[in-house]
């Protein structure tokens, strides 16, 4: 996923107008036979009907009349309403995010130049969000891995012997340094926590698997250190999924896994399966179109390697044994899929595993708006998990 944006900046961007979607843009649903009986339910019916519905009725139900993929009208969404908060409203209305969206620079001086400038830009806001918010944070490396310590001054009793061990999102690209640190940030504000971010490499200079040699690397310190029972490990998106690939690779090599697991909407798949990939393409405002930069990002960090190989894409590696998991999504997150494809394997293996969904978020909003009341409610909920699962 893109970076989130500066907290402190997030004010401007909901003062944007709604965003406006290409003619072009389809959001799929399902038209089902119930709609063809109702064309032939006669006029009485057609007359209660919104203008112009009873043509589209007609020809959506001739349409797709047949079995096979559904075909779609062009239409408009409108920004949520009920049981969403103004902050949710603003994010949900927001436009497109370039060039995080859609980056496709020429060459690797490119993607470097994009991601200097994206990572910059954050710096400020994060800095500020965390004298609001009550955080430290200090540069360290653990097991020869650089990293960032955050610690909450509100930290409870309850929570000074445990540590959040936190995988930063950003498409394997986006997030280097300081600039990955907004997740962390937050669990450790919200949550009272010390929580340690792993500054791991990323493309193009370093592709797989240096990003999991170095999260490995530190999470091996980090349970040496720590009891494991008393470390939780959180990742969003491109985080999420390498929280579980993380888990893949300490279990084959026999390190202690964590008391508990909080995967946000996983990047769990970078083969462009599931329902939502096409479904929430162009409404998701955040990520907006797995043809986007995610294409591109993915080829970049796999630098050839197959895709469906359970290090890059742990939805096809084999779950069981994995701690006590909480994911959460959005119904407007184009990964909404990748997550529910990875609760329901999470409960297929005999893991205990919640999801959570939000109502109008995109892809991750949950890390963009610390005052949001989604976001305190997000991260209370993984609190609230792991005061169940970490001992202390």
């Amino acid at each position: 996923m893109p970076s989130p944006p500066s907290p402190a900046l997030d004010a401007s961007e909901r003062a944007r107008p709604e965003a406006r979607f290409p003619e072009e843009a389809v959001i799929r649903i399902h038209l089902n036979a119930s709609l063809l009986a109702l064309a032939l339910a006669g006029p009485a019916l057609a007359e209660t009907a919104a203008p112009g519905f009873p043509a589209l009725e007609a020809s959506q139900a001739a349409a797709n009349a047949q079995p096979g993929p559904r075909s779609l009208p062009a239409h408009t969404v409108p920004v949520p309403q009920a049981d969403v908060s103004p902050a949710a409203q603003a994010l949900a209305a927001a436009p497109y995010r370039a060039p995080a969206w859609n980056a496709n620079p020429p060459d690797d001086a490119g993607w470097r130049t994009l991601v200097a400038k994206l990572a910059d830009g954050a710096l400020p806001g994060l800095a500020k969000a965390r004298e609001q918010l009550g955080v430290t944070m200090e540069a360290t490396t653990v097991g020869g891995v650089k990293a960032f310590v955050l610690t909450s001054r509100a930290m409870p009793e309850a929570h000074r012997n445990q540590v959040i061990f936190n995988i930063h999102g950003g498409g394997y690209v986006y997030g280097p340094g300081e600039s990955g640190t907004a997740e962390a940030m937050l669990m450790s504000a919200l949550g009272g926590y010390r929580v340690i971010a792993v500054d791991y490499r990323m493309p193009p200079d370093a592709p797989y698997p240096a990003a999991m040699d170095d999260t490995m690397a530190a999470w091996r310190a980090v349970a040496a250190a720590t009891d494991p029972r008393r470390i939780g490990v959180v990742g969003t998106s491109t985080g999420g999924g390498m929280a579980l690939t993380l888990m893949l690779r300490a279990k084959a090599e026999g390190v202690p896994l964590p008391a508990a697991l909080a995967p946000g909407t996983p990047w769990a798949d970078l083969t462009e399966v599931g329902d939502t990939y096409k479904t929430h393409e162009w409404l998701d405002n955040v990520l907006v179109s797995y043809s986007g930069y995610l294409t591109h990002a993915a080829k970049l960090y796999a630098a050839g390697h197959d895709m469906r190989d359970p290090q890059l894409s742990p939805i096809y590696g084999d779950l069981t044994g994995l701690p006590p998991a909480i994911l959460t999504s959005g119904t407007r997150d184009l990964f909404l899929s990748n997550t529910v494809r990875t609760h329901r394997k999470l409960r297929r293996a005999g893991v205990e595993a919640d999801l959570n969904v939000y109502e109008g978020l995109s892809h991750a909003q949950y890390l963009f708006d610390p005052a949001a009341p989604e976001t305190k409610e997000v991260f209370g909920d993984i609190t609230a998990f792991f005061d169940r699962h970490l001992a202390r």
